[in-house]
């Protein structure tokens, strides 16, 4: 029996012995988590760590992690963007998918989970956008993304206020690699808190920060060909001769050029008789280069985290001779830092700081607006000096320490043109572009819970300073004019006559400078509780200030307002939120200094109660409501506007004694101290949903909002003696008065779905909104209700119809005699000018014809619509972007269009009247005199911008793990992207053309990443 007890024992001991190395191998098994978004794809930065906090290990870029834990361990999941999910690993290899609704998004002041989202906001992760979609601006292609956002503003609203990282900045001051993402606030209870100066929308800009884990090194680098899409046309010396004699034969007056000279400008000696072709490839490069190179680094532990951002971007000139072609560069280098420190178990701190150093060569004059201004025979750019008769040993002289082009050519230029911008080019020096920017933001934040449980404290810091001007040497240089002479059949230079001076003083001139200051500060209060589970509870008390200084401005702007937020949710099916801002404006005088700004949201879950919660097919669907009274001095621009103001200015207008001449005491405007903020009224209605396991998103705003008493100078509203023309006076003062509304909807549908091996993406996003001015002056201003402002959008066009052309001689006698109507533009009406409808029958064609023609688009096209779509298979991502504008006009009034005088002709005036083409005419006559009847608003002008761009296609690759193999590379991907590729509209040819500035481009770019 003994020996059995001790066999028993033994054998018990074995079996624990096995016990604990089966358990010792438990703990061994390696399992794999790999972390991916809801569209599949893994999301990079993610890490597993303890209940307690403990990193097990950080994911590779791929969002694949390798731990060693037992099996059934809860785990929390960390990706950027995120919030942090408990998991269970149950097996050797865990699909971890996190949601829409486990996004955290920055929402102003707070970071709410995505299905949180207050009424009216917007939000595009772009670091995660940017792995199949690489840009060089950080709001490229939003419209896609962003419902609310149309190209320049949010609802229509004209002045948004950026911030990035809480401070006011440019969205240039940074690179779309440095982004992590973009909230846009929208609705008057998303931008309360933001005061006066963000009353008409906000866009929040979050850059990178570090991730626990180990150190991550992304590398980047593009190589891209910009490529004109096209130039505008302009017609040779010939032709521009032939048909300037022909508006000199409309004006009745003699021609300027005899048939000889017409044939011999074209082509027979064009140093003699120039045909000069600004656009030409003797000039300009087919395409030039762009390239940049981006290292991310980025790492960190419990107590710090990092990221680090080193760019360089490269973009050359089309502009191929002289000094240009080799000082034709812009280089922006830049470097950010930001870290993120837990200092002790309570306390958390941040220090950004960011500096970016640009560069710009260039020429001291500007090239393409002479290239639409300088007509083509004027001047021949380079003479050969081989052409110098060999025996005119006094022009040889003359040249002898002249500016000698590729050994062979001198200036050209004339007594009128004796400077011209191929001379200046070629001679007048450079001229370099510098400027600096520097960006720090520091931040606090403190957990109270010793205080309560729930509540901290944050505070943030950020002082931001840009200089820029520019550096240059300002050469003087000569021009010459060719005298020509035929010698035994040859055409041969016999003399030249100089103009101006080569002058070099070699001093380097330093000009343009200019600075911006912007300190900002905030501090906040935040709480957030729940009670028995079901009532949810936070409120956020903020304080905030920003002051902006610039160069030669006395009076910096400033913003500073106090904030009270408070949300409640029951059961996450019921909720509200309340807002309280008091802001200040130094514009408005000391009894109305400061103003309250209330707004309010409510939310109903519907999904959450039960005859929607068992719904197979429903995921989620939300109805908002939200209203607001928003106070605010945008929009204008004076200072102490509500005190008089008088003005002593020099002049001999009149005197007290006999003889002397003496200045005049002279008023600007009277003084109002009941001058108040405008106010921005609005109501709004939301919804947004998601179905058949969160395949398909989808959500839209219906918003109406009205900005009343806005401040202006209403003269009509004042007696007409309060105004005076001569000398120049005004007593009307400033009041609020003028009233506007914005009527509009917003949409986004995103779909995800896996068929077959192909993993696709379809989203669509799209604005719709009307404006109108509510309230104007307009029975004090004008005599006819057709011409009320009131009732018009906001960005209204004006001008006269027009009935065709005046056909003959007595249809123009017919309009100059009593019966009219007769236009009253001072203009001498001939044949083939615009006739337009006397629209109040006073048989006279004035500005009281004018009519509503259509909306400008100023405020961006009242319909705005993008699209974006991803195909995914394996390792293999195709991606589309398509952006649509529709619903605008614009006036064709530029000098390309509006051709009278001695302007250069473009092709257009190719289609003119003449008796010939009297019916197929699309272009008024040509004339030398003024044409004021033909050249001024008016529907023949008009035209359609409605246009729908393929703004880009986008190949990328990436070498598998298995094809890799490689220590050094967790990651190697190859991607090609053409930009601007397509833009399909009716009016084409007019929206790709600059007029007077450098050409649009297409850009194909080849682009590599590597991660170490």
């Amino acid at each position: 029996m003994k020996f059995l007890r001790k066999g028993m024992a033994l054998c018990i001991l074995f079996t624990l012995f096995v016990s604990v190395l089966r358990a010792q191998e438990a703990v061994k098994i390696p399992i794999k988590a790999v972390v991916r978004a809801a569209n599949g794809s893994p999301i990079k930065g993610a890490t597993i760590t303890t209940e307690l906090g403990e990193v097990l290990t950080s994911s590779n870029q791929l969002g694949e992690a390798l731990v060693q834990i037992p099996l059934n361990t809860v785990v929390k999941v960390n990706a950027p963007g995120y919030k942090t999910v408990s998991v269970t690993l149950t097996n050797a290899l865990n699909q971890v998918t996190l949601t829409q609704q486990d996004r955290l998004v920055d929402a102003g002041f707070k970071q709410v989970e995505e299905q949180q989202l207050p009424a009216g906001v917007s939000t595009v992760n772009l670091a995660q956008i940017f792995e199949k979609n690489y840009t060089t601006y950080g709001l490229e292609g939003m419209e896609a993304f962003a419902p609310g956002f149309n190209g320049n503003n949010l609802w229509g609203m004209n002045t948004s206020l950026i911030l990035i990282d809480g401070v006011p900045r440019d969205v240039v001051s940074i690179t779309p690699n440095e982004i992590e993402q973009i909230t846009f606030l929208k609705s008057a209870s998303a931008v309360a808190l933001y005061g006066s100066r963000g009353a008409k929308g906000v866009i929040l800009i979050s850059t990178k920060r570090g991730s626990l884990g180990k150190q991550k090194i992304d590398f980047r680098s593009n190589f891209g060909l910009n490529v004109p899409k096209g130039y505008p046309k302009y017609l040779g010396s010939s032709e521009y001769m032939t048909l300037y004699n022909e508006a000199l034969s409309n004006d009745g007056l003699a021609a300027a050029y005899t048939p000889e000279m017409i044939y011999n400008h074209s082509g027979v000696n064009p140093y003699r008789y120039p045909s000069v072709d600004y656009y030409s490839s003797d000039y300009l490069k087919s395409s030039y280069a762009r390239y940049n190179a981006v290292a991310e680094i980025s790492g960190g532990n419990e107590r710090a985290r990092y990221y680090t951002n080193l760019g360089f971007v490269s973009t050359g000139s089309l502009l191929n001779f002289g000094e240009a072609k080799k000082n034709n560069t812009t280089d922006r280098f830049n470097v950010r830092g930001n870290v993120d420190m837990q200092l002790t178990k309570v306390i958390k701190a941040k220090v950004d700081a960011s500096a970016v150093f640009s560069s710009g060569g260039g020429v001291n004059t500007d090239y393409w607006a002479s290239a639409a201004t300088l007509r083509p025979q004027l001047f021949t750019p380079l003479i050969p000096i081989n052409l110098i008769e060999a025996n005119d040993e006094v022009s040889k002289a003359m040249i002898r320490n002249a500016t000698i082009i590729d050994g062979q050519y001198i200036l050209g230029g004339t007594q009128i043109d004796q400077t011209n911008p191929f001379a200046a080019v070629y001679a007048g020096g450079n001229n370099s572009f510098v400027q600096r920017e520097f960006q720090f933001t520091t931040g606090v934040e403190a957990d109270l819970k010793g205080i309560t449980p729930g509540l901290t404290f944050s505070t943030s810091l950020g002082v931001d300073y840009l200089n820029r001007y520019n550096q240059g040497y300002r050469n003087g240089y000569a021009t010459y004019q060719p005298n020509w002479t035929t010698y035994s059949g040859s055409t041969l230079i016999g003399g030249l006559t100089r103009w101006g001076e080569d002058t070099k003083t070699g001093v380097q001139n330093i000009a343009d400078s200019w600075y911006r200051q912007t300190i900002s500060f905030s501090g906040q209060f935040n709480y957030r509780t729940t009670v028995n589970d079901q009532h949810n509870i936070s409120a956020v008390l903020m304080a905030a200030a920003y002051r902006q200084s610039l160069s030669g401005v006395y009076q910096p702007t400033t913003n500073s307002n106090l904030g009270l937020q408070l949300n409640y949710d029951f059961s996450r099916k019921y909720f509200a939120e309340l807002t309280g801002a008091v802001v200040r404006s130094p514009k408005m005088p000391s009894n109305n200094r400061i103003a309250f700004s209330p707004a309010a949201t409510i939310g109903w879950r519907m999904t959450e109660e039960s005859f929607l919660k068992n719904t197979s097919f429903l995921n989620d669907l939300t109805l908002t409501a939200s209203a607001g009274i928003l106070h605010t001095d945008l929009d204008f621009d004076e200072y102490f506007a509500y005190e008089s103001i008088y003005t002593a200015t020099g002049g001999n207008w009149f005197g007290w004694n006999d003889g002397a001449g003496t200045q005049s005491t002279d008023s600007r405007r009277g003084n109002n101290p009941n001058l108040n903020f405008a106010k921005r009224e609005e109501i709004s209605l939301g919804i947004k949903g998601a179905m058949f396991k969160n395949q398909l998103g989808f959500g839209g705003n219906v918003f109406r909002n009205r900005i009343t008493g806005i401040i202006g100078q209403i003269n009509v509203l004042y007696p007409n003696y309060f105004t005076t023309g001569f000398p120049s006076s005004s007593f009307v003062p400033y009041s609020n008065y003028n009233s506007d509304q914005r009527t509009g909807v917003d949409f986004y549908l995103n779909f995800n779905k896996r068929i077959g091996a192909v993993d696709w993406t379809l989203g669509a996003s799209g604005t719709y909104y009307t404006t109108k001015a509510i309230k104007r002056a307009d029975a004090l201003t004008y005599e006819n209700s057709y011409q009320y402002r009131a009732g018009k959008p906001l960005d209204a066009i004006w001008g006269l119809k027009s009935n065709g052309f005046y056909a003959d001689a007595n249809e123009v006698a017919a309009a100059n005699g009593v019966n009219g109507p007769k236009p009253a533009f001072g203009s001498t009406l001939a044949p083939g000018d615009i006739k337009y409808i006397d629209q109040n029958g006073d048989k006279i064609i004035d500005d009281k014809d004018q009519v509503y023609l259509g909306r400008g688009g100023w405020f961006g096209a009242p319909f705005t619509t993008g699209l974006n779509l991803t195909a995914k298979w394996k390792n293999l991502t195709f991606f589309v972007l398509g952006t649509g504008r529709f619903g605008a006009s614009a006036m064709k009034s530029d000098n390309y269009f509006w051709v009278n005088g001695s302007d250069k002709y473009s092709e257009v005036v190719r289609d003119r009247w003449t008796p010939q083409t009297k019916n197929t005419a699309t272009f008024p006559r040509l004339t030398t005199l003024n044409g004021d009847n033909n050249f001024r608003s008016s529907d023949f002008w008009l035209y359609s911008t409605d246009r729908f761009d393929l703004s880009k296609v986008q190949v990328s690759y990436s070498l598998s793990e298995k094809v890799l193999k490689s220590k050094l590379f967790k990651e190697l991907g190859f991607y090609v992207a053409g930009f601007n590729l397509l833009t399909v509209a009716k009016e084409r040819e007019i929206l790709e053309l600059n007029f007077g500035s450098a050409p649009q481009t297409r850009l194909y770019n080849l682009g590599v990443k590597a991660v170490f």
